[in-house]
């Protein structure tokens, strides 16, 4: 959070993010920090939230532009937005001045996709003879077998995972709840961790998490920070020759159950977007695949 107090407007959104849309405390913490970097602004022009006009989102969006990245620009824009759409709504403020402005050009960027026996190489990377071993092969089959977010992994507890019907209860963003299918080689990663778990809870210390599925050595939850870390270790050790994240598996799953044939709306459901041009990002990827299926496919074709 902001090391300085924030406004009234101000924690009144954030408390709408936390209670009623669920939003993350990463989330949380970006759009208050861009909210008080805008209001700062906003002293200086000797304005505040309440009477900020058109012109000075604009004018604070170009002294932004000077050394930030217009990836940047545009979350921190988006926020502002966010924000006066709430107190518009909530009828706090009469008007938004926000609404209007256009954000920055985006580059076009396309997931970051390994392929698959890269993958296959990258989740046998673990030495499943120790328990931290068989903790990560498990996490990679899991992020791999079921697409999760890193952020929903790392939420998982015991009473997510139902091994006999081969299924995840996870919940997604907005606490959106959804089923996520496991395979085989996923479950059989999870049974073998689950039969040595206990012996990162066998000495009592601070912080232990017995309800979470993934720990850590001293028997906490795992972070997705420490995640990616491992992520990267493995990574070298596969003898990769590009750096990965957990972000990268889930687009993985995806692209590659596209290039099986899976239709989209289906990879939709798995991966809990909410909006199907989302997902449609991967058919860019897979463009080469779906031109095969239309040519062998189409009578006129």
């Amino acid at each position: 959070m902001p090391s300085e107090p924030v406004s009234p407007l101000v924690e009144r959104f954030r408390v709408h993010l936390v209670d009623e849309r669920g939003v993350s405390p990463h989330t949380v913490r970006n759009y208050l920090s861009d909210l008080v970097a805008f209001e700062q602004y906003l002293r200086v022009q000797r304005a505040g939230l309440e009477n900020a006009l058109h012109a000075h989102v604009r004018g604070w969006l170009g002294t932004l532009a000077v050394d930030q990245a217009a990836t940047s620009r545009a979350r921190k824009l988006a926020s502002v937005k966010g924000f006066y759409r709430f107190c518009v709504r909530k009828k706090l403020l009469l008007r938004n001045p926000a609404g209007a402005v256009r954000s920055p050009k985006l580059p076009k960027s396309l997931p970051r996709v390994l392929p698959v026996e890269e993958v296959f190489a990258l989740v046998d990377a673990p030495e499943v003879e120790r328990v931290l071993g068989l903790r990560d092969r498990a996490i990679l089959e899991v992020l791999y077998g079921g697409g999760l977010r890193v952020s929903e992994l790392v939420g998982l507890s015991l009473g997510d995972l139902d091994l006999r019907g081969r299924v995840l209860h996870v919940l997604g963003k907005g606490r959106k709840e959804r089923l996520c299918p496991l395979n085989e080689a996923a479950v059989d990663a999870l049974k073998e961790w689950l039969t040595r778990r206990g012996q990162l809870l066998a000495v009592p210390q601070p912080k232990q998490d017995p309800d979470a599925l993934f720990l850590n050595h001293r028997g906490g939850r795992l972070t997705a920070r420490s995640i990616a870390r491992h992520l990267d270790r493995y990574v070298l050790k596969a003898g990769l020759q590009r750096k990965t994240s957990p972000h990268a598996m889930r687009h993985s799953f995806a692209t590659h159950l596209l290039g099986s044939g899976a239709d989209i709306r289906s990879i939709q459901e798995l991966l809990g977007h909410s909006s199907l041009s989302t997902t449609q990002r991967y058919t860019e990827v897979s463009w080469d695949k779906l031109q095969e299926i239309y040519d062998k496919a189409h009578p006129r074709a």
